[in-house]
């Protein structure tokens, strides 16, 4: 893509409603803009990272036996009645009148929805165990929407559920959710951590958020240390592997956010205790016969008897992961990504545009690169170099490829990582092979 005929209109102030770090770079890096309170549009750049952690999340859901679907994101009233939830849930629910007296709701999850579509379609329990999952939009009227997408109002999430026929099989499935979430943290450059947690108006007896690890997190975090840093957590366990114990091993250490943390009772080691800022991205649940009880989500089972199915949901917040990575992954002149969700993976640089020898050979790398799948961002705009290094550090690209007059006649260009700020002067064909062409 040729910055000169994208859209990316960046700030170079700070934004002074943008209160944490995310909510700032997301703005001046051309990510996002509000459109109402708690209510984000997505620009391109913003838009294809959103994409990028969307698929990351799909992979992991389906190489753990997920089938993906698709709800609507209107309900009706008649279904939360149901389960009980609909007076109970509070202001945070958008309840809608349709233009027949009918009640509605924009929904914020799906529990209601999914049990309604299982009991009118699966009968015998030679159809379990099932997992289904969507990416879907989202409302909860927060009061107080802030922090940019960390505490907005509308915002895109995966949210998973499964059916069981009974608890030891629905904990198997609660398991091997924990380990297809911890795999999709790892793969998008972040430590999350499971904490035991409420489970709030979701409902059950068990659940884990998934706290991810941020200097700028807003809930206080307290771990064993062999957890944090023993790279347990990173394992990448696959739907083959012993899922179970893999779990039992993992929640066997403490963790706690801190409404939940008794200094007084913690079986942890003060010397082995760490005290971190989290954000959380994830819950799951399981919550037995809540709903399927409720309404009268049945099957035969194996002697014929009727059965009442166990289950339970998962959710990852997909755009609350952008402002997430962003908190944990930034330096004082912009966004840091991980290749794995970044926009584009090089940022090129022409150090001259209009120069006859600098366009032939940014053409030559744009054009190199392009064909070996590689996503670029070609900044030919005829701007002076340190405008374009700034946009360049603040949308955060992981690599930075710089071509200009004086490195040509030298036979090098130079070639800079993000993260780490180190630059190399190399030819342009080495340095093409070290971005993937």
């Amino acid at each position: 893509m040729r910055l000169s005929a994208y859209f990316l209109p960046t700030m170079k102030e700070n934004p002074a409603e943008a209160q944490v770090v995310s909510h700032r770079l997301m703005l001046r890096a051309g990510m996002i803009r509000q459109q109402s309170a708690g209510i984000y549009a997505w620009l391109p750049l913003g838009f294809r990272v959103l994409n990028k952690i969307a698929d990351i999340v799909r992979s992991e859901q389906e190489r753990f036996g997920a089938i993906e679907m698709l709800m609507p994101t209107i309900q009706s009233a008649d279904l939360w009645r149901e389960s009980g939830r609909y007076d109970a849930y509070g202001p945070e629910m958008l309840r809608i009148i349709d233009r027949h007296e009918r009640e509605m709701l924009f929904g914020p999850t799906n529990e209601e929805m999914i049990t309604d579509i299982f009991r009118n379609t699966v009968k015998s329990y030679k159809d379990l165990p099932k997992m289904l999952y969507h990416i879907q939009w989202k409302f909860r009227d927060e009061i107080r929407p802030r922090f940019g997408l960390m505490r907005g109002r509308e915002f895109l999430m995966k949210d998973g559920y499964s059916f069981d026929l009974d608890y030891e099989s629905a904990r198997k499935a609660y398991n091997r959710m924990m380990v297809a979430y911890l795999n999709t943290f790892a793969r998008l450059g972040l430590t999350a951590v499971p904490v035991r947690a409420d489970t709030g108006p979701i409902g059950g007896n068990l659940s884990h958020e998934f706290q991810i690890l941020a200097e700028t997190g807003e809930s206080e975090l307290f771990a064993d240390r062999d957890l944090l840093e023993g790279g347990i957590l990173k394992r990448n366990i696959g739907p083959t592997d012993d899922v179970d114990a893999y779990v039992d091993e993992v929640t066997a250490f403490y963790a706690a956010a801190d409404e939940m943390h008794e200094a007084a009772n913690c079986p942890v080691p003060a010397e082995k205790l760490m005290a971190r800022r989290g954000i959380e991205v994830g819950h799951i649940f399981y919550f037995g016969t809540k709903y399927s009880e409720a309404m009268g989500a049945q099957v035969i089972g194996p002697g014929g008897e009727p059965v009442t199915v166990h289950m339970g949901s998962y959710g990852v917040g997909v755009s609350r992961l952008v402002a997430a990575i962003i908190e944990a992954s930034h330096d004082d002149n912009g966004i840091i990504w991980p290749e794995s969700v970044a926009p584009f993976k090089v940022g090129l640089i022409s150090l001259r545009a209009g120069d006859a020898e600098v366009d032939a050979a940014c053409q030559k790398a744009y054009e190199t690169l392009t064909r070996a799948g590689v996503d670029v961002l070609y900044d030919d705009r005829d701007e002076r170099a340190g405008a374009k290094f700034a946009d360049m550090d603040l949308i955060g690209l992981p690599w930075q490829l710089l071509i200009g007059p004086k490195g040509l006649k030298a036979g090098v260009v130079e070639l800079k990582n993000r993260k780490t700020g180190e630059r190399q002067e190399v030819s342009l064909e080495s340095a093409l092979a070290q971005l993937g062409a």
